[in-house]
């Protein structure tokens, strides 16, 4: 992946995905989301690693989450601005083992967390760790 490509919003085209199945069903999602937590959201992410097994991008207000590896969309959040999000869950039980609303919004809460964290940049780290390192040993 370029550069370019890391900088930029996913779209659903930059990943293998599939439909939402048939089977699916629907529930309500109660939670706010910052300015920035959303900007995060709405940048999305295309997998870089074998480890990284989400894949999503954003269209207008709708989140949709596919495992990286299948192409399964296993979410599909439409977020509304009264804080009570619209989920879609695949059911299909080839796809996707969970059966419980409760278990999701646990999960999705959980994904949610990570999805909205501040990106961490390893380089840049690196990078202050060196030069802190070298400027301590007087090098700097």
């Amino acid at each position: 992946m370029t550069e370019d490509n890391r900088n930029r919003a996913a779209r659903r085209d930059d990943w293998k995905t599939l439909p939402l199945p048939a089977q699916h069903e629907t529930f309500v999602l109660r939670r706010d989301f910052s300015d920035e937590e959303m900007k995060a959201l709405r940048h999305g992410n295309i997998p870089q690693e074998m480890e990284d097994k989400w894949f999503w991008y954003m269209e207008g207000s709708t989140l949709w989450a596919h495992r990286s590896w299948t192409g399964y969309c296993i979410y599909q959040i439409d977020f509304r601005e009264d804080g009570a999000h619209l989920v879609t869950v695949n059911r299909d039980p080839e796809q996707y083992r969970c059966t419980s609303t409760e278990d999701d919004t646990v999960s999705l809460n959980k994904l949610l967390d990570w999805w909205t964290q501040p990106a961490y940049d390893h380089y840049h780290e690196w990078l202050s760790e060196t030069y802190d390192a070298l400027k301590k040993a007087g090098k700097a």
